[in-house]
């Protein structure tokens, strides 16, 4: 398992760690004030003796590159900004399938709908709930609602709970 952290900031511990091997420090001493495994330090130390400072440099992470570049992700987002209206789709609320369907045709580049939460997560994206308001609604209305009426309406409801009967 990976431990916790930037690249650079295991790259700079385990660089910490050699330094205090070559003031003199014990490994197991080492561990302890690195918070690591004995085994750990060895590692690290067998690596530098070996290969000098560059064994100890930040290594870049396996695994597959994603699908859209940098540059694709950001173009996606000027685009899902502009709203599905705009890109022909007759409600404003997008849903995975509807960015799913956004990217096959910009991009050419096929995600399934289950997935693209990944793509929306890694661009910093989360999930909206859109409100639900009618379109006939009259703020002022409601604003002077909640002002007079509401407040009269809150203290009789307390008032009443008051003198319910428990059986």
């Amino acid at each position: 398992m990976r431990a916790k952290g930037s690249s650079a900031e295991l790259e700079q511990r385990r660089r910490q760690a050699v330094a205090l091997l070559d003031q003199g420090m014990k490994p197991t001493h080492v561990a302890r004030a690195m918070g690591v495994s004995r085994a750990s330090v060895s590692r690290w130390s067998d690596s530098y003796l070996q290969g000098g400072a560059e064994a100890l440099a930040a290594q870049p992470h396996p695994g597959r590159q994603p699908k859209l570049t940098a540059r694709q992700r950001d173009r996606l987002a000027r685009l899902l900004q502009q709203g599905p209206g705009r890109l022909g789709y007759h409600s404003e609320l997008w849903t995975l399938r509807r960015v799913a369907e956004v990217v096959q045709h910009n991009f050419a580049v096929r995600y399934h709908p289950g997935h693209v939460w990944r793509l929306l997560r890694s661009m910093n994206w989360t999930c909206q709930k859109p409100e639900c308001r009618a379109r006939e609604r009259d703020e002022r209305a409601v604003a002077q609602w909640r002002a007079e009426d509401w407040p009269h309406i809150k203290k009789r409801s307390t008032n009443r709970s008051k003198h319910r009967v428990s059986r």
